[in-house]
């Protein structure tokens, strides 16, 4: 079916008539001088041009086809049905300030939990094609980066633009909660899963965590808790180095109850590799199909009538041009030349 996208520029074509149609007002033009060694009755090229009935035509077809062109016409092809399957899940990454400890390692560099999340999260979300992915950054309170889109690289571009402190200090697990679910409302068709990154307990917000997991299993949210923190530590001092514990704030109970009430798991994130691991179990997760979509394909066809345009408006400037070349290739026109009077 062909279709013409900006169809009312259609209703232009006739201008040129119109004008055409307008009563001319008559001008007298003096001439200022008289050569009297060109004959008055010989014909001038701008005048053959003019005149002539096939450069009418030709400029009329000109126009007509840069009007058409300039209207976007376009073919559509047979509606082609797409199947609608994929996931849908939040994201929600802790950025409060124990995200700072230096307890993990990539490539045998240690690095703060927040760059190694990042550097496995951003594998996960490359790989999640034809899924929806939303972004839920939280500390004081939680704020959506991302709601849920099929644009990957601008989620990924989001998180790695997150910084630690962004929200504030402080754990809100239950905002996050809060605030996934509220997005998953507005969904019929949906798998409703939540992947929360954390590597504390409930320290701030407006909700508790056992409100927010209420609020979860009303809703049919699945809820996947990560806690990240490593077994140990070692860290310097006055008094040498030291073995320390810097999980000691992870709240294992509440992520591993916010997890099984929900129907979802509990993952405990040592190190990059067993991060990885998590996100491989996560991959295997059902994709819903939703309705089938229907798409028709387009072929553009503006460059057609717009190189016929192109092509006939050369024309035109070669039939105002070519009569007075051929004159003065013959001869034909007398060249102007004023003589001294001797």
């Amino acid at each position: 079916m062909l279709e013409f996208t900006w169809w009312p520029v259609l209703f232009t074509l006739p201008l040129p008539f119109i004008f055409w149609l307008l009563p001319r007002r008559q001008t007298r033009v003096q001439r200022a001088l008289l050569l009297p060694s060109v004959p008055a009755n010989l014909p001038t090229a701008s005048k053959i041009s003019s005149t002539h009935w096939v450069t009418k035509v030709v400029a009329i077809l000109a126009w007509v086809a840069l009007v058409i062109a300039a209207s976007n016409p376009r073919y559509l092809g047979e509606p082609i049905s797409i199947p609608n399957e994929a996931r849908e899940m939040m994201i929600a990454v802790d950025l409060s300030g124990s995200m700072e400890t230096k307890d993990m390692q990539i490539n045998g560099q240690q690095v703060d939990r927040l760059v190694m999340i990042k550097s496995v999260l951003e594998d996960f979300i490359s790989r999640r094609v034809g899924d929806r992915l939303g972004l839920i950054l939280f500390a004081d309170t939680a704020y959506l980066q991302a709601p849920l889109t099929f644009d990957r690289e601008t989620v990924r571009t989001l998180l790695n633009e997150a910084v630690i402190g962004l929200v504030g200090e402080q754990t809100a697990i239950g905002d996050a909660i809060g605030l996934a679910v509220k997005r998953f409302q507005r969904k019929d068709e949906s798998n409703k899963v939540l992947v929360l990154l954390t590597d504390g307990q409930n320290t701030a917000g407006n909700i508790s965590p056992d409100q927010a997991l209420e609020l979860a299993k009303d809703d049919g949210v699945t809820i996947y808790t990560i806690g990240v923190a490593a077994d140990s530590m070692t860290v310097q001092s006055i008094f040498g180095s030291r073995q320390i514990n810097p999980a000691r704030e992870l709240d294992e109970g509440m992520l591993t109850r916010l997890a099984q009430e929900t129907g979802g798991q509990y993952f405990r994130a040592r190190d990059r590799e067993s991060l990885a691991q998590i996100y491989q179990l996560l991959d295997q997760l059902q994709p819903v199909e939703g309705e089938a979509r229907k798409m028709r394909p387009q072929t553009a066809l503006f460059m057609y009538p717009l190189t016929v345009s192109l092509l006939l408006t050369v024309l035109l400037a070669l039939i105002a041009i070519l009569p007075a070349l051929w004159a003065r290739a013959t001869n034909r026109f007398v060249p102007n030349q004023f003589q001294e009077d001797k």
